[in-house]
C-alpha cells in the first residue's frame, strides 16, 4: 500500500508535471532526469528522493495559484516544498532540498565558470534569489550540515534540463519514496 503523503505526491506530479514554470523542459522531465543523475553518481536513497523532489515547492505554487503563477517574483520554493515534505521525510531529503536555492548562489560565487552553465531560467531566478553569494555568505554556507549534499543536487538540478532525454519514470522512484518514508518512522 502507497503511503498517503506519496499518493499526494504522485498526484501533484500527475497534475502539475507537464507544467514548464520557467525552463523549456517540463517539471517532470527535469525531477527524473535530476533523480537519474543523482542514481548515476551514486547518491543514498535521500540524496535521489530529494534530487527528485527538489522543486516540489513550484508544484504547490502552481496547485494554490490553479496555474496562475508569476515568475518575476521569488516564491521561495525551497522553503514551501521542504515544509511539505518534512511531515513525512527525514532531513536527508529536506535539507538538500531547503538549501538547493543557496547552493546556486555559492556556486556562482565561488566558482566564475559556474554562472555561463545555468540555463535562462536559472539566470532570472537567480537575480530574484539575491544574486551571488559574497565571501561572507559562503563561508556560512559551507559550514552547515549538508552543504555537499545541496552543492550536488544543485549541479544535478542545472544539469537535468535536457529536451527528449529518456530516463526513468516518475513512477520508478515511487518504491524507494516509500522505503526512505517507511525509514523515518521505523
Amino acid at each position: 500500500m502507497i503511503n498517503d503523503m506519496i499518493n499526494d505526491i504522485i498526484n501533484i506530479y500527475a497534475k502539475w508535471g507537464v507544467q514548464k514554470y520557467d525552463e523549456k523542459i517540463s517539471q517532470m522531465d527535469h525531477a527524473v532526469q535530476c533523480a537519474a543523475l543523482a542514481q548515476q553518481s551514486g547518491a543514498s536513497d535521500d540524496l535521489i528522493v530529494a534530487s527528485l523532489l527538489h522543486d516540489i515547492g513550484h508544484l504547490l505554487e502552481l496547485e494554490s495559484k490553479s496555474g496562475n503563477v508569476n515568475i518575476e517574483i521569488d516564491d521561495k520554493h525551497e522553503s514551501t516544498g521542504t515544509r511539505y515534505l518534512a511531515k513525512s521525510f527525514g532531513s536527508g531529503i529536506t535539507a538538500p532540498i531547503a538549501l538547493h536555492v543557496d547552493a546556486k548562489r555559492y556556486l556562482c560565487a565561488v566558482e566564475p565558470t559556474y554562472f555561463d552553465t545555468l540555463s535562462e531560467g536559472s539566470v532570472r531566478s537567480l537575480e530574484l534569489q539575491g544574486g551571488p553569494m559574497t565571501d561572507e555568505e559562503a563561508r556560512r554556507f559551507e559550514g552547515l550540515a549538508g552543504f555537499e549534499d545541496a552543492v550536488s543536487l544543485r549541479r544535478w538540478d542545472e544539469q537535468g534540463k535536457i529536451l527528449n532525454l529518456e530516463v526513468a519514470s516518475f513512477s520508478t522512484y515511487v518504491p524507494m519514496m516509500q522505503s526512505v518514508l517507511n525509514d523515518l518512522s521505523s
